[in-house]
């Protein structure tokens, strides 16, 4: 029985390709590197060739170090103040009206201070100031006494805090069933964190559910720093950044074998598709299909029985003895 696609599902999936169509190079996004990674455009590719599926958004997996926008003072409204727009020569952060944000967040001023969707060279760095340069960071020059002079309330400051996030993805399915391909195939590759939102619809669409591939046991995260002077400070030693990179290098290594397994096992559920067997043979089928068919079967039993019935009930009334004669002998 063949399934057909929601409507609105189909509509969504058609102005996704087309925006994905574009040259690489004129192609642009939200994200802070403004293009899909290259390491899962084959797999994005891939999953657009499924016909119930289409890719939302997506990450290969990257390092980054990234300022936290501005956020209040603890127990008041009063910005925090973080000596920003104080340094020489013009070259620190601008600032701008913006409302404070919750700790941690990125908006309102937070910026990125280095990205990278690949593996760190390690053999790259290594001398004094490098990874610290590499970072997008400075050190005060008057050392720790300085340091701990200009962090002052930690609370009250921006910190600049260092990442490593795996893999993620997001499909949006046409069905239930699609839903549960994809979601098995990201739990089986160890993508443990994958979920799916909007199993139901409250409408009388059919639902559509967006699965989410996430492994949140790879991910990696330190203060390394925090905002001063106009300038992202670093606190943390030389050895502990290359320490940080090196363990990001390792989780990167992970990740692309976790996402090659996802791969190979979401070509076999698409190789599939339409061709398991059911232990009688037959086309295998979703819920839907089954109580469908199992339907269709009983009214076909029903009717034959009935059919089967009066043919008896007709041809038995032909063979009952007449009581009136039966009993009389010639």
């Amino acid at each position: 029985m063949a399934t057909t696609l929601p409507a609105a599902f189909v509509s969504k999936k058609s102005r996704i390709l087309c925006r994905l169509s574009v040259p690489v190079s004129d192609y642009d996004d939200l994200s802070p590197k403004g293009s899909i990674d290259v390491g899962i455009r084959e797999l994005i590719d891939e999953i657009n060739g499924v016909e119930g599926c289409v890719t939302t958004s997506s990450c290969a997996g990257r390092v980054s170090v990234f300022l936290e926008g501005r956020k209040s003072a603890v127990g008041g409204g009063e910005e925090a103040h973080d000596g920003e727009g104080e340094g020489e020569g013009g070259g620190g952060w601008e600032r701008s009206d913006v409302k404070a944000v919750g700790v941690g967040g990125k908006g309102n001023g937070g910026r990125w201070l280095f990205v990278s969707h690949d593996p760190i060279e390690i053999q790259g760095c290594g001398g004094e100031g490098s990874w610290v340069a590499l970072m997008g960071m400075a050190r005060l020059e008057g050392g720790e006494e300085e340091l701990l002079r200009e962090l002052g309330t930690v609370t009250e400051r921006r910190l600049v805090h260092f990442r490593f996030e795996p893999m993620i993805l997001h499909v949006l399915t046409a069905s239930l069933h699609h839903a549960q391909a994809v979601l098995s195939a990201a739990l089986q590759a160890g993508f443990r964190e994958s979920g799916a939102l909007n199993l139901t619809s409250s409408t009388s669409e059919p639902p559509t559910p967006m699965v989410g591939i996430r492994s949140m046991g790879l991910a990696l995260e330190s203060v390394i720093g925090f905002a001063s002077g106009g300038k992202g400070i670093c606190v943390v030693p030389e050895w502990q950044l290359r320490s940080l990179i090196e363990i990001s290098n390792q989780r990167f290594q992970e990740n692309a074998k976790r996402i090659a397994r996802f791969r190979t096992l979401l070509r076999a559920e698409r190789s599939t598709e339409g061709k398991r067997k059911g232990q009688e043979g037959v086309k295998w089928e979703d819920a839907g299909e089954r109580r469908e068919r199992k339907r269709a079967e009983g009214l076909e039993r029903a009717r034959v029985m009935r059919e089967t019935g009066a043919r008896e009930l007709r041809v038995g009334a032909g063979d009952v003895p007449d009581i009136c004669t039966s009993g009389r002998t010639s």
